[in-house]
């Protein structure tokens, strides 16, 4: 049942990388698109938060802001609820942080409602507590009405060095909802080195910045035309663009000269009207494989086990197997995670670091960083089998009544062979069916399209031939799912 506020909005931040959270967490499915904590049927980390949020509000005055290249899997993920979900995606050309993507969601609700009030959660928290959620909900909307920009804190349990903290002012009671609290904002401190973290934990009095924010839009865009006037400037003539229905790549330029800054830095932190709400929910933002601990189930010696794990005496580790069998004998306060691809071992201590370690493999292109050996897609899913220069080697499954785009490359031919159901496929003005067992030729720069039009999963074996095999070497001339054309290497082809 939803909490009565008129005018109320769950805006959903679901475009970051995840990638403290690799190998599991991938650019193009990170760690909100998974199930990281949970039982069957809880579904991944946004859908988590989708349910959390249609707590409080209905389906219609949802929106999700995701980058363009997750488009797909969010809109995937969406589905299962109300198709008012799966339309209010605001789409950013690529991240830019949280200042940018709140911007264009405000600009997006304000054409629909000039009295909006944004809730904004990211997609990738863990709160337990329905009932201190909504709570914290009623009084942080009472909070916004009085012009405040709110944020959430959370009572420090650790000195965690990895979150901001925040001060509240516990002598400037700004309202109170029952025995909850909201109170002036009398610092907000960066990420503290241990030292300082140690003695934040010990003085009381702070908490963590959890991420988690309500205004009204009017108030926000207010703050921002204060303190970031170039950005929101840039944000409404990028917003028109869109609009208009401007070219992708155009509005992708522009949004790549933003500046890239958090909507801490750049609005709440220079702001003189914010307030804090400490809360009593449990909250994760699950920020490193270490932080598991806290929201995770734990055997009777401390280890979170996930999988296909047999574990001789380990303790306080973090286990995980997607595939294969994973074998670990005496390890502790330690991290192993396998998946088909790639495997994490470190400290727990050392978690933090992963985040370098994948930025050391994006300098070096390697497509362990991008995304997983399966890939879905709202059509089905497709796996990598193999890739080597010239050739790449796919099976790919379309799931019933479903089609892929009716697409061409310019670079590569595709050598389908039918291994289970029948294919509906289109190549240049034929259509015609391909059956199990049979196999098909689709030569470069021919228009195609492959279709399942039966009741059970349709498998293939793609064989791609060709100097360049990359995703992007595709031009769409009709997507059922609304994915606009591409082109190779982001440039306009003849």
């Amino acid at each position: 049942m939803s909490v009565k506020h008129s005018h109320l909005y769950a805006v959903i931040l679901a475009g970051g990388s995840g990638t403290r959270f690799w190998p599991l967490s991938r650019a193009l499915f990170p760690k909100q698109l998974l199930q990281v904590v949970g039982g069957k049927g809880d579904g991944s980390l946004l859908q988590q938060t989708v349910r959390r949020a249609l707590r409080v509000v209905p389906a219609r005055c949802t929106c999700v802001v995701t980058s363009a290249a997750q488009a797909d899997a969010v809109r995937l993920q969406l589905s299962d609820w109300h198709d008012a979900l799966v339309d209010n995606v605001v789409l950013e050309p690529e991240g830019r942080n949280t200042a940018p993507a709140i911007g264009l969601a405000a600009l997006w609700l304000l054409r629909r409602d000039a009295d909006a009030t944004m809730l904004v959660l990211p997609a990738d928290h863990v709160v337990k507590g329905d009932r201190a959620f909504r709570q914290a909900v009623s009084l942080g909307y009472q909070l916004a009405q009085q012009g405040n920009l709110v944020t959430f804190g959370i009572h420090p349990t650790t000195p965690n060095t990895g979150y901001g903290y925040i001060q509240p002012n516990r002598r400037s009671c700004v309202g109170r909802l029952g025995a909850l609290s909201g109170y002036a904002v009398e610092r907000f401190v960066e990420k503290p080195d241990l030292k300082r973290a140690r003695l934040f934990l010990k003085a009381g009095g702070y908490v963590w910045n959890s991420g988690m924010f309500m205004w009204r839009v009017d108030a926000l865009l207010e703050a921002y035309a204060r303190h970031q006037p170039g950005l929101i400037k840039a944000l409404r003539a990028i917003d028109t663009m869109m609009q208009a229905g401007q070219p992708a790549d155009r509005i992708a330029r522009h949004y790549r000269r933003l500046e890239s800054v958090s909507i801490d830095y750049g609005v709440m932190e220079r702001s003189s009207r914010t307030a804090v709400v400490p809360v009593d929910f449990v909250w994760s933002d699950i920020g490193t494989w270490s932080s598991l601990n806290s929201v995770a189930h734990r055997d009777r010696r401390g280890n979170v086990v996930r999988g296909n794990v047999v574990d001789l005496d380990s303790e306080r580790s973090v286990l995980w197997a997607t595939k294969r069998l994973v074998g670990t004998v005496g390890l502790s306060d330690m991290v192993v995670v396998d998946t088909p691809d790639a495997t994490l071992v470190c400290p727990k201590s050392r978690s933090q670091d992963v985040k370098t370690l994948v930025d050391m493999l994006r300098k070096r292109a390697a497509p362990e960083q991008l995304e997983h050996v399966v890939v879905y897609r709202p059509w089905g899913s497709y796996t990598v089998l193999e890739e080597q220069p010239g050739h790449k080697v796919k099976r790919i499954c379309v799931l019933p009544g479903q089609r892929l785009s009716l697409q061409m490359h310019y670079q590569r031919s595709e050598h389908w062979v039918v291994i289970a159901g029948t294919a509906r496929v289109t190549r240049g003005r034929t259509v015609f069916d391909v059956g199990q067992g049979e196999h098909v030729l689709i030569p470069k720069r021919t228009k195609h399209r492959l279709e399942n039009q039966g009741m059970s999963p349709l498998e293939i074996i793609e064989v791609q031939s060709g100097a360049y095999l990359g995703e992007d070497d595709i031009v769409r001339y009709h997507d059922d799912y609304g994915r606009s054309a591409r082109h190779v290497s982001g440039k306009v082809v003849p």
